[in-house]
């Protein structure tokens, strides 16, 4: 995690001299920004409407996209502006994912409604342009890195391969009896790690992806990833490592050389009551050099961890509730 500081001039002419971007949310209805070398918050906006299922910057560092129940709020990065910039709202249940397009062209969310949906971000009728309809809940959404495939898993085991070109729609269940929570694709496009509510990770090689060649997925691997509900999967940036969180209070760190254990990052002074009722790690983010991970969990608290040291270097304390979801952004602005 670079901590060059470098000066950049946000849209509304107000400097932002830190390359790093770290915000958090959760249930007690705030939205909290952090420097995240020294763990202080200097900028907390207030989400009333409801809690916040999701975060995501955009491509261009401008503004932030808080997902929650009903809608999702768009909020400007370079300034104090406590309210949201865009609002899109107009569906029925929670919101519990949201992502870019890398040019920023338009965001995809997925939500309970069983409805992943794609967003013009150019249109200025904020009304969504495509809908894909599936069968259960939506709990997570991916892009391809061709950005050209929607990636959808669902409440009932189903992951859904939505290639946006096409239409074409393929699907797979590894285990028809456990609820997808979280799928994830390596940069290089070579795997895809998908994790349910048992704890097992699922593991494919892809191929194709390419021109009008559809993705093929060929299975790969499977482990017990954890002992308890796994929440979320996340490859590195440089591709060699997987994270998976957990109901069970830690974050399991994979080689993709293949797929063995390489650490486990857990807080070691805690009391199994503390652990079982308070820390699940519900979200995580990979620092861009591979070498730093971000959680955020139901004991209030966002951790910053030194993946090689398996130590936790800074902590984010300041939310009232859970914290259920983060975004971390440590590229410094081109």
């Amino acid at each position: 995690m670079s901590k060059d500081k470098r000066s950049t001039m946000g849209s509304n002419g107000v400097t932002n001299t830190d390359p790093v971007i770290l915000a958090t949310a959760g249930y007690d209805h705030t939205i909290r920004f952090w420097q995240a070398h020294s763990g202080i918050c200097h900028r907390t906006v207030q989400h009333p409407d409801s809690q916040v299922n999701s975060l995501e910057i955009t491509p261009d560092r401008q503004m932030i996209a808080a997902a929650g129940y009903q809608h999702i709020r768009m909020y400007d990065l370079n300034s104090n502006n406590p309210n949201p910039v865009v609002n899109y709202d107009g569906i029925s249940k929670n919101v519990t994912s949201v992502g870019f397009h890398e040019d920023g062209k338009w965001m995809y969310t997925g939500g309970e409604d069983s409805c992943a949906r794609i967003w013009d971000l150019r249109s200025r009728n904020l009304q969504c342009q495509r809908i894909f309809q599936v069968n259960a809940p939506i709990n997570c959404v991916t892009l391809h890195p061709n950005q050209g495939e929607l990636i959808v898993g669902d409440q009932t085991g189903a992951i859904h391969v939505w290639d946006l070109k096409t239409d074409h729609n393929e699907q797979l269940i590894p285990d028809p009896d456990a609820s997808i929570q979280s799928v994830s694709i390596d940069a290089d496009a070579s795997y895809m790690a998908a994790v349910n509510n048992k704890g097992m990770c699922y593991v494919w090689t892809l191929s194709g992806g390419t021109g009008e060649e559809h993705t093929q997925l060929l299975p790969k691997t499977k482990i017990q990833a954890h002992k308890r509900y796994a929440l979320k999967c996340k490859f590195s940036p440089d591709s060699t490592l997987l994270a998976t969180t957990s109901a069970d209070q830690s974050v399991n760190i994979w080689r993709t050389t293949d797929f063995s254990l390489k650490c486990n990052l857990a807080l070691k002074n805690s009391t199994l009551t503390e652990q079982v009722q308070k820390r699940w790690v519900w979200d995580c983010a990979w620092s861009s050099d591979s070498q730093y991970l971000v959680t955020a969990s139901s004991d209030n608290m966002a951790r910053l961890w030194a993946v090689e040291q398996g130590e936790v270097k800074r902590e984010y304390s300041g939310h009232q509730k859970a914290v259920i979801c983060l975004a971390f952004n440590d590229c410094p602005p081109t």
